[in-house]
């Protein structure tokens, strides 16, 4: 079994327009870059929610699950708060889309600072590759790391896997493992993005994964 877990949520989801997005934004890209790597963390609501976790893939999952996260820290914390007996694998294969020059940066501004971009982030967000270093489009670079990860599940050790990660990578790896097209997905999301502390739950049979459920929290 796989269970797909979007970290709980974090100040920056709580906080999305009113704290870390400012025009002007006072930082340049990779420090906000940084800011969102390193030290965005949990909000109460989202230690309730890794509370509720716990819980749930106790109930969900084998004993001593193999768990993967992301790089970043609301990711981290997410694991190490819902399954705390367990050691826990750090890999980037699972990072949320990298938003290069562009992280934090109001659409306002960003138009205004790339307006060579703008086209492609309004009306084919899949295929927009984010200006300056490390930025990555979700049809190109996330969906290459999406499909690593599943690659390396095939090879894997016979037993349940918790993987921690984020909205954009969620798009990407269901695209893999439900062999969907991408756009399909990011449509879908824009009338039902997947909550903060979601389990998405996959069964691997004959090589393939197959959904089975999705369980939304209580909190």
């Amino acid at each position: 079994m796989l269970f797909l877990v979007r970290h709980a949520e974090s100040i920056e989801n709580a906080t999305k327009y009113t704290g870390f997005y400012e025009n002007p934004r006072p930082w340049t890209g990779p420090a906000a870059h940084a800011l969102s790597r390193d030290v965005v963390g949990l909000t109460p609501r989202g230690f309730r929610q890794c509370l509720w976790l716990r819980q749930a893939l106790a109930d969900l999952t084998g004993p001593d699950p193999i768990v993967r996260t992301s790089q970043y820290r609301r990711a981290r914390d997410t694991a190490e708060l819902a399954l705390p007996d367990q050691p826990y694998e750090v890999t980037a294969l699972l990072n949320e889309q990298h938003y290069g020059a562009a992280t934090y940066m109001t659409k306002h501004e960003l138009y205004a600072a790339y307006p060579e971009g703008a086209e492609d982030r309004q009306t084919r967000k899949h295929l927009w590759t984010p200006p300056g270093d490390g930025g990555e489009s979700l049809a190109d670079g996330v969906l290459r790391r999406a499909t690593a990860f599943v690659d390396g599940l095939h090879t894997a050790p016979a037993a349940d896997v918790v993987a921690v990660t984020h909205h954009t990578a969620i798009l990407a790896l269901r695209a893999v493992l439900e062999r969907r097209p991408v756009t399909e997905l990011v449509d879908e999301a824009r009338e039902h993005k997947t909550p903060n502390a979601a389990v998405l739950v996959y069964e691997q049979a004959d090589g393939l994964f197959h959904a089975r459920d999705t369980i939304h929290p209580d909190c």
